[in-house]
């Protein structure tokens, strides 16, 4: 077995004398941030799928065209400047100067358009916008125009903080068909990924874009000026979370991205070690079931499935300290605008005679739900037992399929049946807040995330919302939607939680909040 040291100094500085797979990496890394993500990468497309540590690569190595700021504003951040016809249907949009790829030539609006529409062929939210736009062309090498035949939310589209992010890559690239993953890794964003350096199960290498020009202003979630301040980055895989925090401890790591919460106390008392809670608005945890195979092709069975839930059990068995996690029925997120708790009467409390009942009238034959465990996710791992302790007392007949995140993610997507009829999972709460972000409300059939919910009255909502931009008239439509989107049984919320991370303050500083681990504007004392 190789050991932790071991591993540490393969993944050492000695790896930054490799050559690169677009230029020559620097002769010596000056500075180098190690750091543990939650999970480990095996896929580096972040249009293909929308697990968090791709769209954390994603970060790393490609750009955006808005951001989201601190204050939840939107912000341009690879264009200059845009323009909005009166009729709000005619969006022209200017690139920056001095926008380049990794390996030399400058950003186009031809490379944009093309990596637009290759996100907006999986992207809930995109495929809502496209289906609107008559049309999106080049106006010369740095602008574009997009035509709508009606009012659509664009700049919340393309300034997506997470699930489902539009990253703009070279025309080449994106030209790549939707379904197929992209092979070569070529961004303009502040870090260059080294493809010959990636070790899947052991390390990601990135190296400072020497190239990088970022905005003036100052950086503000993930909008402003993207700097730079280390040489390289090394996400080094330690599974055991248990040897990650002795590594941090050790001095043998910078950065924990996910401190488990049972393992808090460990790092109180050290004086060099910092808990980190970056994001403000947290996370939510969700129950998604498959809604094509049985037993939860049933409404009536999602809905015994939403009585026999309670968000404590899932928030004590995960989280642990209240300071950590609070219950909340809102789909929409607590404290955000279109927070609400119509709909949710009797759900999430337990009641397994109820539970029952509901199972009577929908005919349930005692399929059993496979339930799909994640063994190597701590914040998810506790989850599969409560799912299967309660559902059980409601009447189901639940079998626990334990396996790594990696491999449900690649479950999640099978619609044959005996693949999977549910799991337990978690959401950053800016993915949430909004019906047109919120990947779980969309109930476009076979268009929709995983889990493939389908219901045109709750499309209908979600078009409505898209199309407003009244705050009055938005919280309206979100009120009617969660209602009905629980009616139908899109999904279930099992509360919101916070999670810290672990940070080495005797060495590191300028970590940003969002809801989003960036690199950033972090500078490293020493190597």
């Amino acid at each position: 077995m190789v050991t932790l040291r071991r591993l540490l100094i393969a993944t050492g500085l000695a790896a930054a004398l490799t050559a690169g797979s677009l230029s020559a990496a620097p002769a010596q890394a000056q500075t180098t941030l190690r750091a543990v993500m939650h999970s480990d990468l095996k896929i580096v497309d972040p249009i293909w799928t929308i697990t968090y540590i791709v769209r954390n690569h994603g970060y790393m190595v490609w750009d955006t065209l808005f951001a989201m700021d601190a204050k939840q504003q939107i912000q341009p951040q690879m264009v200059e400047r845009h323009e909005v016809s009166p009729d709000g249907l005619s969006y022209t949009f200017t690139l920056r100067d001095g926008l380049k790829w990794h390996d030399g030539p400058s950003v186009t609006s031809e490379d944009c358009i093309a990596s637009i529409k290759r996100w907006a062929a999986r992207d809930s939210m995109g495929q809502q916008m496209m289906g609107l736009v008559t049309a999106l062309d080049p106006v010369d090498a740095k602008t574009f125009r997009m035509v709508l035949r009606e009012r659509y939310g664009v700049l919340q589209a393309l300034a997506k903080p997470s699930s489902g992010v539009p990253f703009m890559m070279p025309k080449r690239i994106a030209e790549t068909d939707p379904n197929t993953q992209i092979q070569e890794v070529v961004g303009s964003g502040p870090f260059i990924f080294r493809r010959n350096e990636w070790r899947p199960g052991e390390k990601v290498v990135y190296d400072r874009n020497p190239e990088y020009k970022p905005r003036s202003e100052p950086p503000s979630w993930l909008a402003g000026g993207k700097v730079a301040k280390v040489d390289r980055v090394e996400w080094v895989w330690i599974p055991d979370s248990q040897t990650a925090i002795n590594a941090l401890m050790a001095g043998e790591i910078d950065y924990l991205e996910s401190v488990p919460h049972d393992l808090i106390g460990l790092l109180k008392s050290e004086k060099n070690v910092q808990l980190f809670t970056g994001n403000p608005l947290g996370l939510q945890y969700n129950f998604r079931w498959n809604s094509l195979q049985p037993p939860f092709n049933n409404p009536k069975v999602r809905q015994a499935a939403m009585v026999a839930f309670n968000q404590k059990e899932f928030l004590d068995a995960g989280v642990g300290d209240p300071a950590y996690y609070k219950a909340c029925k809102a789909m929409f997120v607590c404290g955000t605008p279109l927070e609400t708790d119509v709909g949710t009467d009797g759900l999430l409390e337990s009641n397994f005679q109820r539970s029952k009942e509901l199972l009577k009238e929908a005919g349930y034959d005692g399929t059993p739900v496979l339930l799909l465990h994640p063994t190597d996710l701590p914040i998810l791992t506790s989850g599969g037992p409560v799912a299967k302790s309660l559902l059980e007392k409601g009447g189901f007949k639940v079998e626990l399929v334990p396996m790594d995140w990696q491999s449900l993610v690649a479950r999640r997507t099978r619609k044959e049946p005996g693949q999977w009829g549910g799991f337990i999972t978690a959401w950053l709460s800016v993915d949430m807040m909004n019906p047109l972000t919120n990947p779980l409300v969309n109930a476009n059939c076979d268009k929709a995330t995983y889990g493939w919910p389908c219901d045109a009255e709750v499309e209908r909502l979600r078009n409505a919302f898209a199309r407003t931009s009244d705050l009055v008239e938005r919280k309206k439509i979100a009120s009617d939607l969660q209602a009905r989107a629980l009616e139908v049984g899109t999904h279930i919320q099992l509360g919101q939680f916070f999670q810290p991370s672990g940070l080495r303050s005797d060495r590191l500083s300028g970590f940003l909040e969002g809801p989003v681990p960036v690199f950033w504007g972090v500078t490293k004392k020493g190597g």
